[in-house]
């Protein structure tokens, strides 16, 4: 009798142990899966040497050649650095993502912060230690640091949306610079979930000149190739085309300036498409009072002389008007 006693309850102590182990090894498991993080998808590398590059005119007046002479010397459409800029934009559209514009026109969305670094530039207006202004742009904080912003952010500039949720700041990513950062909503203007960028525009500082181009299927396909006019430094009112990743943002048929330091109208720039500040791509200037517009200009393509805007002959301004979609297509300014 006390053998079987002895017996069944060693069989139960037993059996309550690998029942335990077994909740515990279950419990186990459990956390595991639970603690999983789940990776998001990498962008694929995209080898600029590889990216296909087609000449399929849309437009094909004043059309230049891959190098062309340009008084004692030539001057060349920079297809090494048009396909790394290429290659980028295919790497980050390789994923699927949330993009959004830096948007501060006028400072329509209120003045930037003072940064923690500032300076007086030549134009006797507040920049950051990059050179940018603090006028129409966008304050950028460090993740750690919410409190005094870091740099300015163009407006215009293309950024990644990382975190968008309920909060006054959005983390972002820049494109054009590597960096995360957190920026006030208000100054954020999301693009639609469904937009593909397909559409690119390149405006070579150096070489004073524009390539319009278009993605089918594999191939980028070069839609025009064209003399431009961009920016010049010379304080107090004429400002040099800034250099970045930048989307086109709105159109005006007729885009009026003024006479330089005064209200009153000094013309229109016909087919302007705006992508940064005060910044468009537009045709040859018409002075007031005349309305009539003028084709193309002989400084087109020779040296900066505009005011931040890229000047094109009329008729490829009113092309790239029709065909660049806003928010829907990248203008990337270099050198």
């Amino acid at each position: 009798m006390k053998i079987a006693t002895i017996v069944l309850l060693f069989s139960i102590f037993i059996f309550n142990s690998c029942n335990e182990k077994t909740q515990e090894s279950s419990l186990v498991d459990s956390q595991s899966k639970d603690s999983l993080v789940v990776e998001e998808p990498k962008a694929i590398h995209f080898d600029p040497d590889k990216i296909e590059i087609e000449k399929a005119l849309l437009y094909d007046e004043h059309t230049l050649e891959d190098t062309y002479p340009y008084k004692d010397t030539v001057r060349v459409f920079q297809w090494d650095k048009i396909r790394k800029r290429l290659a980028l934009l295919d790497s980050i559209e390789s994923v699927s993502a949330s993009w959004a514009i830096l948007q501060n026109y006028k400072n329509k969305n209120g003045e930037a912060p003072l940064v923690k670094v500032y300076k007086r530039d030549s134009y006797k207006r507040i920049s950051d230690t990059l050179g940018v202004e603090r006028y129409q742009s966008v304050p950028l904080f460090l993740p750690t640091d919410s409190a005094v912003a870091e740099i300015y952010g163009r407006d215009g500039s293309l950024v990644k949306l990382i975190k968008n949720d309920s909060s006054r700041l959005v983390k972002i990513a820049t494109i054009d610079m590597e960096g995360e950062w957190l920026v006030p909503k208000k100054y954020i203007k999301q693009v639609n979930d469904t937009i593909v960028f397909r559409k690119a525009i390149f405006v070579d500082l150096t070489n004073q000149n524009i390539a319009t181009m278009e993605k089918e299927g594999d191939k980028w396909l070069v839609r025009s190739m064209n003399p431009a006019t961009t920016g010049l430094h010379k304080p107090p009112h004429m400002q040099e085309t800034p250099q970045g990743i930048f989307v086109v943002q709105e159109k005006k048929s007729k885009m009026v300036y003024l006479v330089d330091g005064s209200q009153e109208t000094g013309g229109f720039a016909p087919y302007a498409s705006r992508f940064s500040n005060g910044g468009y791509i537009h045709g040859v200037p018409v002075n007031a009072p005349s309305t009539k517009l003028i084709e193309f200009s002989s400084s087109l393509g020779t040296t900066p002389r505009s005011h931040m805007c890229v000047r094109n002959a009329t008729s490829h301004a009113k092309f790239i008007y029709d065909w660049a979609p806003t928010e829907q297509t990248i203008v990337f300014i270099f050198d």
